[in-house]
């Protein structure tokens, strides 16, 4: 069955998996980038997850509610629990980014449970009217979009401080 299932994926499948695999090996090594980057990587996460919903369980009631209560307090604790990674940049406009291997671990549980989700539902079509099921699955998409835009927003505030101190320095 598992052969089955590996050989009745699409290939545009394993394209992401690799581009994902690819951009958490980057993220995994100090670098310094453009502060409008550090956006690309919690968006796409979001669009890969909200669409997966939305094509699976519609974007309504109790699945949205979930993802957006697990998405509101994993960004609450990421944006307050972990510690600092942008450091001034080379340039203006650059931030120093601390490497992680944090980034490559929740790229790989989205796509994963995305996938799982979906052989899931080839094989049990019924469970996408199950409403735990559901709900779920969303709220782990939740969960991880929730960890990317609290790491974002603390990535971001962190940014706006290496900015202020710029200007005072300069004044």
């Amino acid at each position: 069955m598992l052969i089955q299932i590996l050989t009745h994926t699409p290939l545009y499948v394993w394209a992401i998996l690799a581009f994902l695999v690819q951009r958490g090996m980057i993220a995994m090594r100090d670098r310094d980038m453009e502060i409008r980057r550090l956006v690309i990587i919690p968006a796409v996460m979001l669009v890969l997850s909200l669409q997966d919903m939305n094509g699976k369980f519609g974007l309504g009631g109790w699945v949205l509610a979930a993802w957006a209560l697990a998405a509101a307090a994993t960004a609450l604790l990421a944006g307050l629990s972990a510690t600092p990674r942008i450091a001034p940049g080379s340039a203006p406009g650059r931030v120093r980014v601390r490497g992680s291997r944090m980034p490559l671990v929740m790229m790989m549980a989205v796509f994963f449970t995305k996938y799982i989700a979906s052989v899931t539902l080839a094989v049990a079509p019924q469970l996408g009217h199950d409403m735990v099921f559901a709900c779920a699955v969303c709220g782990l998409f939740g969960v991880f979009n929730g960890w990317f835009a609290g790491r974002l927003v603390r990535d971001l505030v962190a940014c706006s401080s290496l900015t202020r101190g710029d200007a005072a320095v300069a004044a």
